[in-house]
């Protein structure tokens, strides 16, 4: 299995070939603000209390308010990004399958860690292939808040 991390990004992506069951990346890490807490819920129209209302929220069994869970999804989809594998070789994000394991915290720090889990041809179009990828959000502590599979349909060489 190859690890790599966040200080060997890539100029240009991976082409299908080049991935293999069990390699895996570490993104760069994130530390979650209020003004992004705040941006998401004006962004989304979610003014659940529950992530703006600080008050209500200490009455949760959070203790406090806490990221939306799909705000977590898109800054995990940033931080994926910037391992640069899908530079200008992935043609199209087909879908997922996501669990909401644990929240996201005002002053969390989030990074991803992504593992190849299945590598596959298109039966119908020889000059692309599926990659199956387990995509991990953890916390500072090491807690999985968030994971789940992405598919992505990548160029072949």
């Amino acid at each position: 299995m190859t690890i790599t991390d966040a200080t060997t990004t890539r100029a240009t992506g991976l082409y299908l070939e080049e991935f293999e069951v069990g390699q895996n990346w570490v993104t760069p890490k994130r530390t979650i603000t209020d003004a992004e807490v705040t941006a998401f819920a004006g962004i989304s129209g979610d003014f659940n209390p529950l992530h703006i209302d600080e008050e209500y929220a200490k009455t949760t069994q959070f203790g406090g308010r806490i990221f939306h869970g799909p705000g977590v999804f898109a800054i995990a989809t940033g931080l994926e990004s910037t391992l640069g594998i899908k530079s200008e070789t992935a043609i199209a994000f087909l879908g997922m399958t996501w669990n909401m394991l644990a929240p996201v915290k005002i002053g969390d720090t989030i990074h991803v860690v992504e593992t190849v889990t299945e590598v596959r041809p298109s039966r119908s179009k020889t000059d692309r292939g599926i990659v199956a990828f387990d995509v991990k959000v953890l916390n500072q502590r090491g807690e999985v808040c968030q994971e789940g599979i992405w598919n992505v349909m990548f160029k072949r060489q």
